[in-house]
């Protein structure tokens, strides 16, 4: 049912909120495939369950290289259904840019070599 989804969806964003990373982690894998064959891969809600996902990875300050390009692949295919079907002026839409954005820094500064100590 749509309203479960979403329901699952804030509750999966009230963890991410309070950093509770792995239990948002573990909530959302088990609700985006059901999202997904429920509602369909264009769907809002089902956009946004993918969106809190990607947050839960790439916000963790345990994160790991797989789970940043993890976050940046998923946030990558969510902007573009984004676009094509909320429109490039939608909030959510906006939204999701920003957590794009913000991922791909995340990412960048992961991959950056380290600083010398040349001076």
């Amino acid at each position: 049912h749509e309203g479960t989804l979403r329901e699952a969806s804030n509750y999966a964003a009230m963890l991410k909120d309070l950093k509770h990373f792995d239990e948002a982690k573990s909530l959302l894998q088990k609700t985006m495939p059901v999202a997904r064959r429920v509602l369909g891969a264009s769907h809002a809600t089902t956009l946004r369950v993918r969106w809190i996902y990607a947050q839960t990875l790439y916000k963790d300050a345990a994160v790991t290289l797989d789970d940043l390009c993890e976050a940046v692949a998923t946030l990558e295919d969510v902007d573009r259904i984004a676009q094509r079907v909320l429109g490039p002026t939608n909030p959510t839409t906006a939204a999701i840019g920003r957590s794009l954005r913000d991922a791909r820094a995340a990412l960048r500064a992961r991959e950056a070599p380290p600083p010398t100590g040349d001076a």
